[in-house]
């Protein structure tokens, strides 16, 4: 990990007369085919906590280069995804990741881009492309994980200060897992509603 941390004040040192586009270019790079564990988040927060009222844009233009490094992996799986993937992952994990598109469609997108390392979000990304899924589909669904991820982050940097970065870091993946939960239940909350709608007007 002090690798990591390391890496995360020369960024910190590097980006920051960048503001927010600073940021924007780090998440394009971590999104796309540079992997760099928590350091987008962290330095998000690290921004966030210098400069409270900047905190929306800091957050808008870090998701904004999360959806445009996603969507260059995208790029890749839609015109040849299927050899690259199975030169990297087994055939047992891939069929289950079209297994999980069949079945929970943007869903597949969003709760993997809520959760942090090591779930292999890139898996999502390149086999969204590969398996068809359109490109507004794709796009909106990693704007809506990234959003609620960067921003629930910039908010709680603003209200707790450096307190949130160690909360953050020791309980990543516990908020991930509730924000996920959150969004299943809510889903199944509007198409119980809606199922109910339908059958009181065919009543």
């Amino acid at each position: 990990m002090e690798i990591f941390s390391t890496i995360s004040d020369w960024l910190q040192t590097t980006l920051l007369p960048y503001g927010g586009f600073g940021l924007m270019l780090l998440a394009i790079c971590d999104s796309s085919f540079l992997s760099l564990p928590e350091v987008n988040d962290i330095l998000l927060m690290t921004f966030s906590m210098e400069r409270p009222d900047q905190m929306m844009l800091f957050a808008g233009l870090t998701t904004i280069g999360s959806v445009i490094g996603c969507a260059m992996l995208y790029s890749v799986g839609r015109s040849g995804g299927d050899a690259f993937l199975r030169k990297r992952f087994s055939d047992t994990k891939l069929a289950r990741v079209e297994q999980w598109y069949g079945k929970y469609g943007m869903l597949a997108v969003i709760i993997p881009s809520l959760l942090p390392p090591p779930t292999p979000f890139k898996i999502f990304v390149l086999s969204a492309g590969t398996f068809g899924i359109s490109w507004p589909r794709f796009l909106t669904a990693v704007a809506v994980g990234r959003s609620l991820r960067y921003f629930s982050e910039g908010v709680l940097a603003v209200l707790y200060g450096p307190s949130a970065i160690d909360f953050v870091r020791e309980n990543f993946g516990m908020m991930g897992v509730v924000v996920s939960v959150m969004i299943v239940l809510a889903v199944l909350a509007f198409v119980y509603s809606r199922r109910r709608t339908e059958t009181v007007d065919h009543t």
